[in-house]
């Protein structure tokens, strides 16, 4: 039998929001490699019988190579990240690994898509992202900022909506209001800001500010946040990015195009 790890999005951490085919893949791994923190996202019952290995932050590295190591062995492993795996997540350390050491031959990678954390946000907020957005991490432990920076500026200047991965942590203060200050030197101040912590989890919080009125400190490391392009408005509570269709067709009610 061909030597197997499966890689696999656990989505925002809802047991109900868990694809079909991660669960399938969870279920037939005999050992699950992950960060403690997700680990705990999986039930108890699909955790039952198996190994499982689990590593602090920082620890990637590590816990990649060990599961490469015992898929290495025959041991049916699945490797566990939140949101979706190919999203700032272990599929591609895995696939660096596996390149650096030579084992294209010997196992098969299979990446088993998820729900990512930007998608999930959205949903709470509305519809934000029916239009262009750009995403962009503001940890800078793997990136400079000087590019995270640099990037930040670029989609605002195009006026794309903006995701934010990373906002804030107790270690990292300091690039959130740099951040902010980046976006506002190309958007309105008045430009809507979702804020999304914990979506779909205990202690979830949807919270709906402006780049002028948006609260750092409210900020947290399991926060999403979306802000909006020249386009997006608040309506009914919820965050809105026209796709552009009140141009094309009327939206009064007789499906007439406007004149």
């Amino acid at each position: 039998m061909e030597k197997r790890i499966t890689v696999v999005g656990l989505g925002p951490g809802d047991a109900a929001l868990l694809p079909p085919m991660a669960r399938e893949a969870l279920l037939r791994a005999q050992a699950i490699v992950g960060y403690k923190g997700y680990i705990e996202l999986v039930e108890p019952e699909v955790l039952a019988g198996r190994r499982v290995l689990s590593t602090g932050m920082t620890g990637e590295v590590e816990r990649c190579n060990a599961a490469l190591d015992l898929a290495l062995e025959g041991v049916e492993t699945a490797v566990v990240c939140s949101g979706d795996a190919g999203v700032y997540a272990m599929a591609g350390l895995l696939l660096e690994l596996m390149e650096a050491r030579g084992l294209f031959d010997a196992l098969d990678l299979v990446v088993v898509p998820g729900i990512p954390a930007l998608c999930a946000a959205a949903a709470l907020l509305g519809a934000p992202l029916m239009h262009d957005f750009a995403v962009v991490s503001l940890s800078d432990l793997l990136t400079p900022w000087e590019v995270i920076e640099r990037r930040l500026c670029a989609a605002a200047a195009a006026d794309f909506v903006v995701v934010l991965y990373n906002p804030r942590s107790g270690r990292r203060k300091s690039q959130l209001p740099r951040a902010l200050a980046a976006l506002r030197a190309h958007k309105a101040a008045s430009t809507p800001v979702g804020l999304v912590k914990r979506a779909f989890r205990p202690g979830q919080e949807v919270l709906l500010a402006t780049l002028d009125t948006l609260d750092p400190e409210a900020v947290d490391m399991q926060s999403i946040l979306v802000v909006g392009n020249a386009s997006t408005r608040l309506t009914g509570g919820r965050m809105l990015t026209p796709r552009g269709y009140a141009g094309k067709y009327g939206l009064a009610g007789d499906g007439s195009a406007p004149g």
